[in-house]
C-alpha cells in the first residue's frame, strides 16, 4: 500500500469530518477528543510513518488514487 502524505491525510480527515460530522462516540469524535485536535496525534498517524491508521482516510485516498 502506498503511504499517504501528511498534508493529504489532514485534508482527507477534514473532508471526512465535514461529510460525516463528528457525532458523539463516533470514530472521528474519539480521535479529536483524545488527541485534543492535534493533527500529528490523530488516528491516521502511524509509527511506520505511512499515515494509514484511519480506515476512512485509507478508503478515500485509495479511491482517489485509483481514479488517477
Amino acid at each position: 500500500m502506498k503511504s499517504i502524505p501528511t498534508d493529504v491525510a489532514l485534508r482527507l480527515c477534514e473532508e471526512v469530518q465535514e461529510e460525516k460530522g463528528v457525532r458523539l462516540f463516533s470514530q472521528c469524535w474519539g480521535c479529536l477528543k483524545f488527541t485534543k485536535g492535534e493533527p500529528l496525534k490523530r488516528c491516521f498517524v502511524t509509527s511506520s510513518g505511512d499515515n494509514r491508521g484511519c480506515r476512512f482516510i485509507n478508503s478515500r485516498f485509495d479511491a482517489k488514487a485509483g481514479s488517477d
